[in-house]
């Protein structure tokens, strides 16, 4: 069914992306405008699906396949060399690149996320010790369910995640984009502060509570401890993979009028406590974790989505490592290493919905070979 047979079927990846990237404003003077800003952002987001990690193979790379890029846009001039390209790229306006890419999700992916879990990494060779900067740490929000990069936040220079976490969530939460989702962060985010902005976009929040809240930690603990089994709900998994076995229990205690709390979080509904034992081939382990939240989770749901959350450690931060190799980046000036970082996110999510079985790396490795399978990358509606 194409586009035009039937209003369920959202306008094309493609179209939509062109129409965001037509709304990022252009720094330059228009008199002097030989690659338009679309058509150079068109070009580093195919180039970087087609498995080029640098400025010199995507420009490299546009040069060899212009026939393709101009089934889209004219490129009366061709393509920009390696050079232009870091600059251009260095003088986008960051804040606006994020919030073309935020947009392009909520319109291609109109359904709401259910589970959303935010966090940060570092590109650790983009830090430029001659100006004294460090290096690039972005934030991230990551739909668990559909593994969809939603959106993402850079960290100000010498701040903590806590700084952007609050401006991330009011992007994703404007037009109730966030509404009904649960949104799961580490223990860094335990905060009043944290909580409140979560649910003022409609949402409800998930918290780890570590050592770095000692007061509230205990009195969790103390609570498990005086529970009646009863008052529990509990899910039990047994994971077998790899050589290992896996042994999770879920607890969740939804009396919690007793709770104070060091952090007085808004509407606190239950407790959760999770206990893990991996047994390996000549050693076990266990470990026992703690979350808070105001979801009334059943002990299924809470199972779910602390699993869930860990995903977006290896199905976004290491995928971005090893396919799209983000930590041997060494961009450096400008912007040039934040834009990127958003066009890997946009790549990434047009790599995860092909609708084939491939790996990632191999998508990849297609799209730099095959001209059409790149097309339907960028212009496949969802099924």
């Amino acid at each position: 069914m194409s586009e035009e047979q039937g209003s369920a079927w959202p306008k094309s990846r493609l179209r939509a992306l062109l129409e965001h990237f037509s709304t990022i404003e252009d720094p330059r003077d228009v008199r002097r405008i030989l690659h338009p800003l679309p058509e150079i952002l068109l070009l580093v987001v195919c180039g970087t699906l087609a498995d080029c990690d640098d400025y010199e193979g995507i420009a490299s790379w546009g040069e060899a396949h212009l026939p393709f890029l101009r089934r889209y846009l004219p490129y009366e001039h061709g393509v920009p060399g390696e050079r232009w390209l870091t600059i251009l790229m260095n003088r986008i306006n960051p804040a606006l690149f994020s919030a073309a890419f935020s947009d392009w999700v909520r319109e291609t992916w109109p359904e709401r996320p259910e589970l959303v879990a935010i966090d940060g990494k570092t590109s650790r060779r983009s830090h430029d010790r001659a100006a004294g900067a460090g290096p690039l740490h972005l934030v991230s929000a990551f739909a668990t369910t559909r593994r969809l990069v939603l959106g993402q936040e850079a960290v100000p220079d010498k701040a903590n995640e806590l700084a952007a976490i609050p401006v991330l969530l009011e992007r994703l939460g404007a037009e109730d984009g966030l509404k009904g989702a649960l949104v799961s962060i580490d223990a860094i985010a335990t905060n009043a502060d944290i909580a409140t902005a979560i649910r003022k976009v409609g949402a409800d929040y998930l918290l780890a509570v570590k050592a770095n809240q000692p007061t509230l930690r205990a009195e969790i603990e103390a609570g498990f401890a005086a529970a009646e089994p009863h008052s529990l709900d509990t899910d039990i998994d047994l994971d077998k993979a790899h050589g290992r076995i896996e042994h999770r229990r879920v607890d969740v205690l939804r009396e919690v009028d007793w709770l104070s709390g060091e952090l007085r979080l808004p509407g606190v509904a239950c407790i959760l406590r999770v206990h893990a034992k991996v047994e390996l081939a000549d050693r076990c382990r266990q470990d026992t974790r703690y979350f808070i939240s105001s979801a009334s989770l059943s002990a299924t749901q809470a199972a779910e989505a602390v699993r869930g959350h860990w995903a977006i450690e290896n199905r976004l931060h290491w995928v971005l490592d090893v396919t799209f190799r983000e930590d041997q980046s060494r961009l450096r000036k400008g912007h040039g290493a934040q834009n990127m970082a958003v066009v890997r996110h946009f790549a990434l999510n047009l790599l995860r919905n092909a609708h084939d079985k491939k790996s990632l790396k191999l998508r990849r490795k297609i799209a730099a070979w095959s001209p059409e399978y790149l097309s339907s990358l960028l212009s496949m509606p969802d099924r």
